[in-house]
């Protein structure tokens, strides 16, 4: 079967690209929280041995690579591609970690979204013909991102009730276009930005929500699919906030999402770990696929999932200049 695009956003592989190897890293609040025991590796003071918070990201997308690379039983010189991208100015995150890996590389950059970008770009490429593995990887950090995005740590800035906590933790995942046992990715939906006035820094999950309902819209208007086919969605990383506007959304369409919940509120436990509104960045995402859901796919417990990383395209300095926060969402079907 021919690669297909379907409707206005989605595209049909003709020959389902194969996720054959995941790997995941994360920090200690990560590790304390209800997906304790599901990542590669962890680090219990959250620099993974290195001197500054941005070179222990880098370390993190390293450690998680090479976690992939080992299920995939790969090399990295076997890699025609690595897609990675982080939140930090210039994607320095992924651009030092790809020294080492030392392959074909594109620095990608899509907030928090930046994991179904990659992963979405690394199966489209190999649908096409060009190439026979890619690895995706992505990651964020607490320390880095807070300094970058928002203020230094030592200024001990109160949080707001709406505001979410950056996921210090990277995933990666080996895609094929050989014939390989493992999750396949049969669709992707490529999602438009969308900005509904939201100028509020501490609440990205109202600022990413309406991307989020308008790819999911769009992705069962191009495929003719409903919630119903999929086993779970999981969008990425809207929070508590997020999740009930995208919930209340498609309530008004008439349609109901009794199998939806959100990476941002799998990653910790809100509650117990003072995260207010949950889980953010591109790591929260990237971990939750690579140490959760991926293997729920692999042991049975789900199907199909229908994975929609959202991310708010903004920085400091437009935030400062007064401009809204424009949020994307990308969807990709994965069936095992």
């Amino acid at each position: 079967m021919e690669n297909q695009k379907l409707g206005r956003q989605t595209f049909q592989p003709g020959s389902p690209p194969v996720i054959i190897g995941h790997g995941s890293a994360a920090g200690n609040k990560e590790r304390s929280g209800p997906l304790s025991g599901c990542f590669d590796h962890t680090s219990a003071d959250d620099t993974f041995g290195r001197k500054t918070f941005e070179q222990a990201e880098s370390a993190m997308q390293g450690l998680a690579l090479d976690a992939a690379l080992k299920r995939a039983g790969l090399h990295t010189c076997d890699l025609d591609f690595l897609l990675a991208g982080d939140l930090l100015n210039q994607c320095i995150g992924s651009g030092y970690a790809a020294r080492a890996a030392d392959v074909p590389f594109f620095g990608l950059y899509g907030a928090c979204s930046t994991m179904g970008e990659s992963l979405a770009l690394a199966a489209l490429l190999l649908s096409g013909g060009h190439g026979a593995y890619a690895a995706a990887v992505t990651s964020s950090h607490f320390c880095s991102a807070e300094r970058q995005y928002r203020t230094p740590l030592e200024y001990g800035s109160q949080r707001a009730p709406t505001a979410q906590w950056t996921a210090t933790a990277a995933g990666a995942v080996i895609v094929t276009n050989e014939p390989r046992p493992g999750p396949r990715v049969m669709r992707v939906t490529v999602g438009r930005v969308k900005d509904k006035g939201i100028t509020d820094a501490n609440n990205m999950g109202a600022a990413m929500a309406p991307a989020a309902y308008e790819t999911l819209k769009a992705h069962f208007e191009d495929t003719g699919l409903t919630p119903a086919d999929y086993d779970l969605i999981a969008t990425g990383d809207l929070g508590k906030l997020g999740h009930e506007i995208v919930t209340d959304l498609f309530d008004r369409d008439g349609v109901k999402l009794p199998n939806y919940t959100d990476c941002g509120l799998i990653l910790f436990d809100r509650d117990a770990q003072d995260v207010h509104a949950g889980a953010s960045g591109c790591g929260c995402s990237a971990s939750v696929l690579c140490g959760h859901l991926l293997p729920g796919l692999l042991a049975g417990r789900w199907k199909k999932i229908l994975f929609c990383p959202t991310g708010a395209l903004h920085s400091p300095t437009a935030t400062m200049q007064g401009e809204s926060i424009p949020g994307v969402c990308h969807a990709l079907a994965l069936e095992a």
